[in-house]
């Protein structure tokens, strides 16, 4: 049988605008919550919205932009961690038609000037700088340094009134309530004017790839990606308006805007943002004190919450289901999560940001073996297919090779870059993924890795996720990662970088290639083993397993 499946068709697509179906849920839902802010700063009261009142936040906001002369199409970018005022301006830049720009708020002066230049961006609303990143001085050198760009808005700090934004001479420069004065230059005619003239096919989000090899590239996503594929993530989780969805990943990736709040609020359910940034404390206070529903989070982040002390301490009672996505689930992680955070319909969503992002996903209706070990089935309205990385035709089920998906979701490009989105996109809308992949026989995917991830050891092709779920069952290793090294005899080693459970036994090539024997392939054995503290990751949780390579490489003298 081919490795290929189609989605459900039964359910249609939404053919409207972001900003036309935020207000149809508001008229349903007008005093719901739709977002709470649970921790603006250490020890301030939690901000909350009902629909109507964000609907009017997000307006004042539209019409402040209006005043300041945006045009539909024009590039606002956002350089905070999560806030409030994030999902504000997602929906403010939605009714107007302008592209939200999402910037990685871990970028530094020299990223951030790249994606100012790259897309062209007109205006940029910062955070204030915190103990972490000087956003007010970079985002200044920015304006000096990018022509480009005509505004600097400088967010509140934390639900305080305002930040002052420099010296008066600084046009350019607006506190987000001076920019919201200028709303009443503007009225509710001109804005419901330009809503009713958007098209759901217009670009509505640049979201820049995590990069971790070359530079970033600007995946250009319209209406009709995102808000249909949020809302057919909640359609598969049963969200309803009674739902509570806390969100402790970035805004700024796929995982927080689109799966977190396009998906709950496009069903009338209340969003959740523990904090700025994600702490597994945070997280779990958010669930108990919020009433939370569903929770969202990076294989890491549920580990670092499982690995709490007072773990046992948090009522998680009102939890039912939630999205682990971002990174490769280890199974033990996925089991503890379902049987110790009470989150027995949680999902496993894979995909990519050029996927808007969600392409394959497990069911609540699942068995376990089909939610621990794969990514789920096609999503409704696309398509999935495994195909030979070297000749592109199409495999068997249960053979090795490239993940493509086709539909509504992928992308309509990078911006600017028409070489690359060929390079990603086939003739035929296929959307090259670049992770390796098997589909079984009831069209269920599950990923091997990344085709640069493979290692080629003596002439074996070896795929370090097996190896990786091999070593979580040992009882010492808390999070695992393996990496292929250069070798003379070889041409490639393994190496299994480990992080150890707290007070484990410390552990050496010797005593994992002794856990191993007898029960892996002699050539699955790692080589090198290297016990550390952290990972290096990217800002959505994947792992940067081209900088551990790197470091390696160094380490050992290879």
């Amino acid at each position: 049988m081919r490795a290929y499946t189609a989605g459900d068709t039964d359910v249609p697509l939404l053919e409207e605008t972001i900003g036309r179906n935020f207000e149809r849920i508001v008229a349903r839902f007008p005093f719901h919550d739709a977002l709470i802010e649970a921790a603006p700063v250490p020890g301030a009261d939690a901000r909350r919205w009902s629909y109507t009142k964000l609907n009017d936040d997000v307006d004042r906001l539209a019409r402040a932009l209006l005043a300041l002369g945006v045009a539909t199409g024009e590039r606002i970018g956002i350089w905070s961690p999560n806030c409030a005022e994030w999902t504000i301006l997602q929906y403010a830049t939605a009714k107007i038609g302008a592209i939200l720009v999402n910037v990685n708020p871990a970028y530094r002066s020299h990223e951030l000037e790249f994606v100012v230049r790259q897309n062209g961006m007109r205006m940029l609303v910062t955070a204030p700088s915190d103990r972490s990143s000087d956003y007010t001085g970079m985002a200044r050198q920015a304006l000096a340094d990018c022509p480009e760009l005509k505004e600097l808005v400088f967010l509140p700090d934390g639900g305080q009134p305002q930040l002052q934004a420099g010296d008066p001479e600084r046009d350019a420069e607006l506190t987000y309530a001076e920019l919201l004065k200028r709303a009443d230059d503007v009225g509710h005619s001109a804005l419901k004017a330009r809503l009713a003239g958007l098209d759901p096919q217009d670009p509505i989000n640049l979201q820049y790839t995590s990069g971790t090899t070359g530079f970033p590239k600007g995946a250009t996503l319209t209406h009709r990606n995102i808000l249909n594929n949020g809302y057919s993530i909640g359609e598969l989780l049963g969200y309803t308006e009674h739902d509570r969805v806390v969100i402790p990943v970035p805004f700024y990736h796929c995982f927080g805007m689109v799966i977190g709040n396009l998906n709950a609020l496009s069903h009338g359910a209340a969003t959740i943002i523990p904090g700025r940034s994600f702490t597994p404390a945070a997280a779990l206070e958010a669930v108990q004190d919020f009433g939370g529903t569903s929770l969202y989070g990076v294989p890491t982040m549920f580990i670092a919450e499982l690995a709490l002390p007072d773990f046992a301490s948090y009522d998680l009672s009102t939890l039912r289901t939630g999205v682990m996505a971002g990174s490769l689930c280890p199974i033990e992680v996925m089991n503890r999560v379902i049987s110790e955070m009470n989150m027995k319909d949680v999902a496993i969503c894979y995909g990519m940001t050029e996927t808007s992002p969600v392409s394959t996903m497990t069911r609540a209706g699942d068995t376990m073996q089909q939610r621990t070990e794969t990514v789920g089935r096609t999503m409704p309205q696309l398509e999935s297919q495994v195909v030979d990385p070297v000749t592109g035709g199409v495999l068997e089920r249960g053979d090795i090779g490239e993940l493509c998906t086709r539909g509504y979701a992928v992308m309509k490009g990078y911006w600017n870059q028409p070489d690359k989105t060929a390079e990603a996109i086939d003739s035929d809308g296929w959307m090259h993924t670049g992770d390796l992949a098997r589909m079984d026989a009831d069209g269920y995917v599950v990923i091997e890795g990344r085709i640069k991830d493979m290692v080629i050891r003596g002439g074996e092709n070896v795929y370090p996720r097996e190896i990786e779920e091999f070593l979580y069952t040992h009882p010492a290793i808390r999070d695992v990662q393996v990496i292929g090294v250069p070798d003379a005899k070889y041409g490639e080693e393994l190496m299994a970088c480990i992080i150890l459970k707290p007070g484990a036994e410390p552990l050496d090539a010797a005593a994992v290639a002794e856990f191993c024997r007898g029960k892996l392939a002699h050539y699955k054995i790692p080589r090198y083993v290297d016990v550390r503290e952290s990972f290096p990751m990217t800002v959505s949780g994947k792992i940067r397993k081209v900088e551990m390579r790197e470091e390696a490489v160094a380490r050992l003298g290879l």
